[in-house]
């Protein structure tokens, strides 16, 4: 694998592939009620919101993408509106020569817009998910799936049941592992002596075969992350989860990495390539867990991933959404190689489950990509619809 003049990054020409005029941008609101919140230590889910990107450029070839719009609850059609209001003028008929040069063009073109509205962050999920849509379509004119694209050498990967709330995890955890789920998450920040049992519920039910993590929602500050970490050690967790708000000062991660017993993972929040590149640097995480949906996409993203395996740290992809930004994550962690773990949130979400392709039916805690091109799955986003209400 070569590397362009904007970081390690595939060249393309071999595939034939002459710069690509976009012909048209949509951004997709959908909303699928659920019976049961989901619940973190900050707030609370209760419906499972997606905006899906569809870029067509002018020969008729789709790719899709997915922008990250959990929070606040009306983000989803907030996101959707800076989509088509804001970037699509930008990309229609313009010349995508590699989506490395869009990403960063967007990226500069709607700086001081993003600061001047204080909205760096759905500017940049935007971004994200206009970039994975990008990528996708790359791919699919090279008739190569997204991972081979990368540069991978295989699209089976590991995943794990995440999203696991402080209750009713029992039964989900079981649910899951018969539909063949082998590693699982749980939410924690619910006050110590809820969180302990929790996780001594769960791992009787587990055993000591199955793996285990924690995922604290940025619920504690330095005295209390340490002493969560030492209260979790019997229990053989893979790692804790944001213990820390991801702005916490770098020497407060590397205070809490030196003495907890656990490893320490984060990476979902960070918005930007220099405050991954001073967290990897400074070795504040041992598992990194960057969001393409969220920040980056695919070109933010992949030099961060490079990054990590470098340093001989864990890549892990953050994600919880609805399934094409789920399928491109796939993609990334199946390129990176390595021992990584894909997020599948454990909890019903049709958004996801209806567009994950091969990712809905895990065998002995593993998924094969396959070879399809792009991310492997042309989503019916005009089907779906019908099916739920989209957002005006």
């Amino acid at each position: 694998m070569t590397e362009t003049r904007r970081g390690a990054f595939p060249r393309l020409d071999p595939h034939g592939i002459e710069p690509v005029s976009i012909a048209r941008v949509e951004a997709f609101v959908f909303r699928a009620p659920i019976a049961t919140p989901v619940r973190t230590s900050f707030g609370t889910m209760t419906d499972r919101p997606a905006v899906f990107v569809r870029i067509t450029d002018s020969d008729g070839v789709q790719g899709f993408g997915e922008v990250w719009c959990n929070f606040p609850s009306v983000g989803a059609e907030h996101r959707a509106r800076l989509v088509e209001s804001v970037f699509a003028p930008m990309l229609v008929e313009h010349p995508v020569v590699h989506p490395v040069d869009t990403f960063h063009m967007l990226t500069q073109r709607t700086e001081v817009l993003a600061l001047q509205s204080g909205e760096p962050g759905p500017f940049a999920q935007a971004i994200a998910g206009l970039d994975l849509a990008l990528w996708d379509l790359w791919a699919r004119k090279a008739q190569l799936p997204l991972w081979r694209l990368l540069g991978g050498a295989s699209g089976d990967i590991e995943v794990y049941a995440s999203g696991l709330n402080p209750v009713g995890a029992e039964a989900l955890v079981r649910e899951k592992a018969a539909e063949g789920y082998r590693s699982f998450k749980l939410k924690v920040g619910f006050g110590r002596e809820r969180d302990l049992g929790n996780l001594a519920r769960l791992r009787e039910i587990i055993g000591e075969h199955c793996t285990l993590q924690v995922d604290a929602n940025q619920a504690w500050d330095l005295p209390a992350a340490i002493e969560m970490a030492h209260a979790f050690a019997p229990f053989d967790l893979g790692w804790l989860e944001e213990p820390l708000r991801c702005n916490r000062p770098v020497a407060e991660w590397r205070a809490l990495l030196e003495q907890s017993p656990v490893p320490i993972a984060g990476g979902e929040n960070l918005a930007d390539a220099q405050s991954f590149a001073t967290h990897i640097e400074q070795r504040a995480y041992d598992v990194v867990q960057p969001d393409a949906a969220k920040w980056g996409g695919v070109s933010g993203c992949w030099p961060v991933i490079q990054a990590t395996r470098a340093a001989g740290l864990r890549y892990c992809p953050h994600y919880l959404g609805g399934g094409l930004g789920l399928l491109a994550s796939a993609h990334l962690l199946a390129a990176a190689g390595g021992d990584g773990m894909l997020e599948v949130d454990a909890n019903p979400n049709p958004l996801r489950t209806l567009l994950c392709g091969p990712i809905a039916q895990p065998h002995d805690g593993r998924v094969a990509l396959g070879e399809s091109p792009g991310i492997g799955f042309v989503p019916p986003l005009d089907e779906l619809a019908a099916q739920f209400k989209q957002a005006s």
